[in-house]
Formats: C-alpha cells, sequence, structure tokens
C-alpha cells in the first residue's frame, strides 16, 4: 500500500464523477449513531468497488473525508507515555514505536468514504499501513493509562467495586 494516500483524492473524485455521484467534503462519519455496514478493505482496497456498490443501489451522495497526519500527535502519546508505569525496556520500544512515525508528517493516512442506504450508513475506511500500526500503538498506551488511573491494574471499572 501507498505510504501516502493524497493522491487517492483526485483518482476518487473523477471515480464518483464517471458513477454520477456527487462528492461532498465531511467529517469522518466512522463513530455516528447510525446502524454502519463497514466494506472489507483489507480483502477489497480498491475504492472503485465500493464507488460501484454505492452506484448500484442508487446513490447519489458520497462523503469524503480525508485525515493529514500531524507530528504533534507523537509528542502528546510520548507525554502520555510519561505517565504509565513501565520498564525502561518498554518504555524505550513504545517510544521508538512512536517516533519512527515522524517522517509521515503531514501525509495523508486515512480515507473515508461514506454513503447511506435504507437507514443504513455504508463506509469505506482505508488506512496506510504504517497509520494502523500507530494507531495500535496509541492504543495500546491509552490501555495502559486506564489501568494506571484505576490505580487497580485487575482491569474492573474504575470507582466500582465489590466486596461480596
Amino acid at each position: 500500500m501507498k505510504q501516502n494516500l493524497e493522491g487517492l483524492k483526485s483518482d476518487i473524485q473523477h471515480g464518483l464523477e464517471q458513477a454520477g455521484i456527487v462528492m461532498f467534503y465531511g467529517r469522518s462519519r466512522a463513530l455516528d449513531d447510525i446502524k454502519t455496514v463497514y466494506w472489507d478493505s483489507h480483502q477489497h482496497p480498491e475504492y472503485e468497488e465500493f464507488i460501484q456498490a454505492a452506484k448500484a443501489v442508487g446513490a447519489k451522495l458520497m462523503v469524503f473525508h480525508q485525515r493529514t497526519f500531524a507530528a504533534e500527535e507523537i509528542e502528546d502519546a510520548i507525554e502520555q507515555l510519561a505517565d504509565c508505569n513501565l520498564a525502561r525496556e518498554e518504555y524505550r520500544d513504545f517510544e521508538k514505536r512512536l517516533k519512527s512515525a515522524r517522517i509521515y508528517d503531514g501525509f495523508v493516512c486515512q480515507i473515508e468514504l461514506s454513503f447511506d442506504h435504507e437507514g443504513c450508513m455504508f463506509l469505506f475506511d482505508l488506512q496506510t499501513d504504517w497509520y494502523r500500526d500507530l494507531s495500535d500503538t496509541l492504543e495500546e498506551i491509552h490501555l495502559l493509562l486506564s489501568t494506571d488511573d484505576d490505580g487497580s491494574g485487575d482491569g474492573s471499572l474504575p470507582g466500582y467495586f465489590s466486596k461480596n
């Protein structure tokens, strides 16, 4: 997969025009509170198939969102990492993984296409491999922080305990 998805924007716009679908520049809809059907972008990473599916069901509007990576996200994560109770080697491993993503500053790391049909949102989400790896690392840090915050480290919800 490409390291920068910037070039796909114009290709997608052209593909939508050819299909007679209007491209609407919107925010990410991945967390919208609506029934969502996700396209299998691992097995079918080509956006053209998604556009053809949208056309086949009569979609007239496609929401387009792209995410551009900012290296400031790494600095924030490193600050959060400092608050985790980690052994020196674990800390260095996380720090190395985070810092390796700095070279992608300004790259388009994610493209999302979506359309609505019969009360469902159909969503195509394409991410670069490096961004997927970085997201996994950030999620690991978030989980470490939430475990450290509750003080128990036992996976229970913070503020809730039972002595039954």
